[in-house]
């Protein structure tokens, strides 16, 4: 098992994760609030390659609640049918709209537990929009940060909830911006799941995961 980072070692991580890239963006096409929404929501098992060419023509005709709503859950599936479990997501997409018509007046709300009530939105979701639209600090783990995490020794815990803790806890406050996804790319591009491309990485030096590649 991979030694914890210090808070010296992590500070470095993240100043050289800011030094390469200093706005790292999420990769999910979206125009305003609501349209970021659906797309994280229907990024659930999916590639966000894959997403966004569903969104592309969607959003062009249905980037509001109601414009969502008058395109009907049948004008949906026509256009996300390429998605794994289209049919479950089309229903909640238009569930969660009628919602946001008929609580928010059409808006989306900046806060978790009301993200968080909307159907097919969890607290990845959330906290993905909390931080990429409303900019708060929030930490979405998906499978890449919970790996990076673990592997790495930068936030370890048995479970998503813990790791998103372990970020918060131990991340200097000037980094907690665009610590998801710093961790993200590094999980997607470099640190990948079944071989860590070790030789490429910044923080090879600092990591103390026992099986590097190089």
């Amino acid at each position: 098992m991979p030694r914890p980072l210090s808070y010296r070692e992590i500070f470095e991580v993240f100043t050289r994760f800011r030094d390469d890239c200093a706005e790292p963006q999420g990769e999910l096409d979206h125009v305003n609030a609501y349209t970021l929404v659906v797309a994280v929501a229907l990024s659930a098992q999916a590639t966000d390659k894959g997403v966004n060419r569903a969104t592309r023509d969607l959003f062009a005709i249905a980037d509001t609640p109601q414009k969502m709503l008058d395109l009907g859950e049948d004008g949906l599936i026509e256009h996300i049918r390429t998605i794994g479990l289209y049919r479950n997501k089309a229903k909640n997409v238009i569930k969660l709209s009628r919602i946001l018509v008929d609580e928010y007046g059409g808006e989306v709300p900046s806060s978790r537990a009301a993200l968080e009530s909307l159907p097919g939105v969890g607290r990845k979701t959330a906290n993905v929009v909390l931080n990429m639209w409303f900019r708060h600090p929030a930490q979405a783990v998906d499978t890449h940060i919970f790996r990076v995490g673990n592997r790495t020794g930068l936030a370890m815990g048995k479970d998503v909830v813990a790791v998103e803790r372990a970020i918060e806890d131990r991340t200097p406050v000037q980094f907690q911006q665009h610590a998801h996804h710093w961790l993200i790319l590094h999980g997607r591009y470099t640190c990948k799941a079944r071989k860590p491309d070790c030789a490429q990485c910044l923080i090879n030096d600092i990591c103390t995961f026992e099986d590097k590649t190089i």
